[in-house]
């Protein structure tokens, strides 16, 4: 069993492509943490703008362990992969680019951690308007927590506020095109981790992704394909996924690359909720 007096290690894995407008306060929201991450991992997922010197300018005088990695393949699902070989921690805390994590983000996880030990083997934050306190997004996050009690081992968030204990995620097989080479990769990965244990929610822990995608028609599964997802028993939630939505997504055209069309507005320096 984990036990409560050693500090978990945090390694935040970040990839990007041609993110220099979104990562200046991607940073600063980490190197902003009240419990800062012990190591971040960068991985360029072949950028032809000045990303990689936006995170060497930000990232200059961090006192934990900065990686710098690099994977030209195409696809947010290879720089995950090389991102997780190249991570130390014994938690990965994936995190998105262009998305704003709150001062008490790692706090909160590392205390959840405490709490619950081995039994929780990814922590899942969910994703937050530009107001997270207000009442009515409160109301909207504890419904989710409540319904993550009674759907276990299902997923209600992005691959943007994912934890997940690397042991697990190594022997689940990580991220790998081979695969599963379509989008919601964050849903199929979890289908995975689930298999070794629980996922956890908290009220309080969330982030805020962009809104910046003006399009979502090329990224998302269909509402039948939701609803199905969510009233399929685990035991034949392979098949879903294998048998039934991967075909699916392939005949459409819905890779995981599709995560690199720059169909999204210009930064504003504001978050919105991403659905």
């Amino acid at each position: 069993m984990f036990q409560a007096e050693i500090s978990p290690q945090f390694s935040v894995v970040i990839p990007f492509y041609n993110e220099a407008s979104f990562l200046p306060e991607t940073l600063r929201s980490w190197l902003g943490q009240t419990r800062l991450p012990d190591e971040i991992v960068l991985v360029d997922n072949g950028s032809t703008d000045s990303s990689l010197d936006v995170c060497r300018e930000h990232l200059d005088g961090f006192s934990g362990n900065v990686v710098y990695a690099a994977d030209n393949r195409p696809g947010k699902v290879n720089a995950l992969e090389t991102g997780c070989r190249r991570a130390s921690g014994r938690y990965l805390v994936f995190a998105d680019a262009d998305t704003y994590y709150p001062p008490h983000y790692l706090a909160l996880a590392e205390d959840l951690i405490r709490k619950t030990g081995d039994r929780t083997v990814a922590l899942m934050a969910q994703g937050a308007g530009s107001h997270p306190d207000r009442l009515p997004t409160r109301i909207r996050r504890g419904f989710y927590v409540g319904l993550s009690y009674i759907l276990t081992k299902q997923s209600f968030t992005g691959g943007y506020g994912q934890i997940i204990r690397s042991d697990v995620l190594t022997n689940a097989g990580g991220f790998s095109e081979r695969q599963w080479p379509y989008v919601l990769v964050d849903h199929e990965i979890m289908q995975r981790v689930f298999k070794y244990g629980d996922s956890l929610y908290h009220i309080d822990f969330w982030c805020i992704p962009s809104g910046r995608r003006k399009d979502r028609s090329k990224v998302r599964w269909t509402l039948p394909e939701r609803l199905l997802y969510h009233i399929t028993p685990f035991r034949l939630k392979d098949r879903f996924f294998y048998d039934f939505l991967g075909p699916r997504l392939a005949s459409r055209g819905m890779t995981h690359l599709n995560l690199r069309d720059r169909s999204w507005e210009s930064p504003s320096g504001d978050h919105a909720e991403q659905s």
